[in-house]
């Protein structure tokens, strides 16, 4: 549980930041943003795998990058899913979703899945 709770708030911390960064991503209130986050966590439980496996061959043949489409067709998915989210169009979407996902990384280097947050500690060659 503690889990699912931690993966929402970097879900809604990411929305967020692509809300204030991307000029065509709205959040009208922080209800409907805790609301498409949690939408968003499981459209890409559930429907993006489902999707991925369709488009394995094109996404075979761009080398993966094929993903970014997939990425902004699910926020475009939960734009039209939660009335208070809005994606203007699909590039927008697409670039919203790349920021998203850097975040999303950048959160998850440092934070683990049980909540534990991670230290990177420097090693001099003498501590060796």
């Amino acid at each position: 549980m503690h889990g699912f709770l931690l993966r929402w708030s970097i879900n809604l911390l990411a929305l967020v930041i692509a809300g204030s960064v991307m000029p065509g991503i709205r959040i009208e209130s922080l209800e409907m943003g805790v609301i498409a986050a949690g939408i968003l966590g499981i459209v890409n439980a559930v429907i993006k795998p489902v999707v991925l496996i369709l488009t394995l061959p094109i996404n075979l043949l761009s080398l993966g990058l094929f993903t970014l489409v997939v990425n902004a067709a699910m926020l475009l998915l939960v734009a039209a899913m939660v009335p208070g989210f809005v994606v203007e169009n699909f590039r927008t979407a697409f670039w919203g979703a790349i920021i998203m996902s850097l975040i999303s990384w950048l959160v998850n280097i440092v934070v683990g899945g049980d909540g534990r947050i991670f230290c990177f500690k420097r090693v001099s060659k003498g501590d060796e």
